[in-house]
């Protein structure tokens, strides 16, 4: 098992140059605390040597990846004596003097940051060689300060904290929270940002420094018996050189034996030996870290294989470069694209494949997203269209009138008719023609979707494409709209009252008729003894429209002559019921007039005035007409309804078909040969075939990241059988 955490400091080392390690998120000790809580004398503690840069302020800068690997093998117990470090922007230097590495880490850090107290999340890679350590890979981090000196931003604090926060948001991270133990732990810096990653805590080791430190009659028995604020992994403490030690050049040796000599003397935590003491530190989190690296492995090794995979893919899509091979090979390589778009632009809209992985079970795609259109936006739309949106029954009267001129009619006007179905089918013309737009738009996203993945690294054959694709969509639009607009001319040039799906004018009627016997009018005895108004079936037989008697259509003509021959003949007053009924409705003075002249006396006549003439005129507005008029508008709206259903079924049937013809079908067919008409050219291809500036550098990172990744792979299968631990 010890195995492990070398092969983690391995990858580090080889993903670390490219800034993967966040990705692959590598199990690590990160170490966080406030300035001056004791982090570096912790790390150096655990190392054993002094190599840290000292001083006050903030001395840590940038990120240290320090990772401690032990040189002691199973046949040497005592191991090599030697120590070195070694730094992975150095690679292959050694460094023997500890105080090197610490000239080395400021000179660096000095490199990106400054010399005035900057910070930067750019990390620095250390490797600690020595047979006194323990395997552990740590993340040194710079202490939260509160106040901005030097050249610091005025958020220095939240900088430095979205810096902490960026490594401890690993979920593979053991978080060091490391505090003094003569502060108050309820306003530890570091265990507060760890509980707002590590909510339940189980990946927070707490290290308490500076004990000697405390107050007399004090100590932190109620923290390490993890009593104060629990940790699932607990607390642990330790003493370390303090600034007077470090001035006197008290060697880390001697500080740990006096560690030792604390811990043994203090009668307070001998019943927590256990938890006490830089040795102890080591050990927990020498077994913590491999158990981490053991549990994250399998994933590890996935996530590795999932990056491999992609970047295979990324270097597929950026193939070979086009400068390496000649005009001709470059005329096949284009030639083959346009090919390639061609087939996958059909091939979606006739549902044979698609351009993204998982697309099938994730939405509509390509042709089943014109197939929605027809039937789902377009049908529908139509169908909710009332036959009379926009129509109302004043306009129906009006309507009749004006088509009745001067003449008072004895039936309904045929020309009120065709003039309001008109209008009424003049409105599917504009759902007609978005129908076109939406497919339109659609094919546009179509062919965004079918573009082969080698067309982003030629930026102007894809512009070319795009503008070609459409001009060509364009210019089918034009004549589909037409076509379009002349459906609705074919239909009001026309109006076919002959269709056999026709109600006509007999059917019409006789429904009419059949719905006033079914629901008769209600009998008012007080209101027809004062008016004379005939009822609505003898209105309809009156109007010539229908023979109540015999129950047959009969021409206005025939009908009126009839009864006119049978009321001269029998001396009947029936036949002046139409009359009586028109007349009297339009003259109402009438009969007011007649009883002048059957006055006894005559009075002064008045000088009459007429009203002033409007300067538009329209059918009097009421909730109920009389009976003609509503016989009149209720047939009207009868053959209407029956008309317009018929256009629109018929309008709902050619749509599509001539969106099909006209644009898509169109487009599908002509679509290769207008892009190598208009783009496979002698003169443009060496244009069209430039590669987009940083290509070349993607290709080269690609392959390097492609390099690295098989290098990890074979690190992690260093590891045969992760369950044997």
């Amino acid at each position: 098992m010890d195995e492990l955490i070398p092969i983690v400091g391995k990858l580090q080392d080889v993903l670390g140059g490219l800034g993967q390690t966040s990705n692959l998120n590598l199990p690590q000790i990160v170490v966080i605390g406030g300035q001056s809580s004791g982090k570096s004398s912790v790390l150096e503690a655990l190392v054993g040597r002094s190599f840290l840069p000292r001083g006050s302020g903030i001395v840590t800068r940038r990120p240290l990846v320090l990772q401690l690997l032990n040189t002691r093998s199973p046949e040497d117990e005592e191991g090599s004596k030697e120590e070195w470090g070694e730094f992975l922007h150095i690679a292959g230097k050694r460094f023997h003097d500890f105080n090197a590495i610490r000239d080395e880490i400021v000179r660096e850090t000095e490199r990106v940051t400054g010399k005035n107290k900057g910070i930067s999340s750019d990390a620095i890679h250390l490797k600690i060689y020595s047979c006194k350590v323990m395997q552990l890979t740590l993340i040194d981090l710079p202490g939260i300060a509160k106040v901005a000196i030097g050249d610091q931003p005025e958020n220095i604090e939240d900088q430095i904290r979205a810096m902490c926060m960026s490594f401890i948001e690993n979920p593979n991270a053991i978080i060091l929270a490391v505090t003094s133990a003569n502060t108050d732990l309820a306003n530890s810096d570091a265990l507060k940002m760890a509980r707002e990653v590590d909510t339940s805590s189980s990946r927070t080791i707490g290290v308490l420094t500076k004990l000697d430190l405390m107050d007399p009659g004090t100590d932190v028995n109620d923290v390490l018996a993890n009593k104060l604020i629990p940790l699932r992994r607990g607390y642990i403490a330790v003493v370390n050189r303090g600034q007077l030690d470090i001035d006197n050049n008290v060697s880390i040796k001697d500080g740990l034996e006096k560690e030792k000599s604390y811990f043994r003397k203090n009668p307070t935590y001998r019943a927590m030996h256990h938890r006490c003491g830089t040795a102890n530190l080591a050990k927990s989190l020498n077994s913590i870290l491999m158990h981490q690296i053991r549990d994250c492995l399998p994933e590890l090794k996935n996530r590795i294989i999932s990056m491999i995979t992609d970047v295979h893919r990324e270097l597929d899509s950026l193939g070979e470069p086009v400068t390496d091979t000649t005009s001709a090979s470059i005329g096949r390589i284009l030639l083959g694209l346009l090919s390639r778009f061609s087939a996958s632009f059909t091939d979606c809209i006739e549902g044979r494949g698609s351009s993204c992985d998982g697309v099938e079970m994730d939405e509509m795609y390509g042709g089943a997203r014109i197939a929605f259109i027809f039937n789902e936006v377009f049908v529908r739309s139509l169908m909710a269209i009332h036959p009379f949106d926009g129509l109302t029954d004043d306009e129906i009267r009006t309507t009749i009138c004006n088509a009745n001129g001067t003449r008072s009619a004895l039936f309904v006007p045929e020309i009120s008719f065709e003039l309001l179905v008109r209008r009424q089918i003049s409105r599917l013309e504009q759902p007609g023609l978005q129908c076109v737009d939406f497919v339109f738009d659609e094919l546009q996203r179509i062919s965004s979707q079918c573009e082969p993945s080698e067309f982003t690294k030629f930026p102007v054959l894809r512009s070319r494409l795009v503008e070609v694709i459409s001009q060509l969509l364009r210019k089918a639009v034009i004549p589909t709209q037409m076509m379009v607009s002349n459906l609705i001319k074919i239909e009001l040039a026309y109006i076919n009252t002959s269709h056999p799906d026709f109600i006509g004018g007999s059917r019409a009627v006789a429904q009419f008729t059949e719905k006033l016997s079914s629901n008769p009018k209600p009998t008012n005895t007080t209101a027809h003894i004062d008016h004379h108004e005939p009822d609505a079936n003898n209105i309809i037989s009156d109007m010539g429209l229908y023979d109540t008697d015999n129950h047959e259509f009969q021409t206005p003509n025939q009908h009126i002559g009839e009864r006119q021959l049978n009321a001269t003949a029998n001396g009947s007053s029936d036949g002046g019921k139409l009359m009586n009924f028109i007349f009297r409705s339009n003259n109402p003075s009438v009969e007011s007039t007649s009883n002048v002249f059957r006055s006894p006396t005559i009075d002064p006549p008045t000088i009459v005035q007429l009203p002033q003439i409007p300067d538009t005129m329209r059918c009097r507005s009421r909730s109920v007409g009389t009976d003609r008029e509503r016989i009149e508008t209720e047939i009207i709206k009868s053959l209407i309804e029956s008309y317009f259903s018929i256009v629109r079924k018929n309008f709902i049937d050619l749509v599509p078909k001539t969106i099909m013809y006209f644009l898509v079908n169109h487009a599908k067919d002509s679509m290769q040969n207008q892009l190598v008409t208009e783009l496979y050219r002698d003169c443009l291809i060496p244009d069209l075939m430039k590669e987009a500036d940083g290509i070349a550098q993607r290709r080269t990172t690609c392959r390097e990241m492609k390099d690295l990744l098989d290098r990890a792979m074979e690190i992690v299968n260093e590891v045969r059988d992760f369950n044997s631990f």
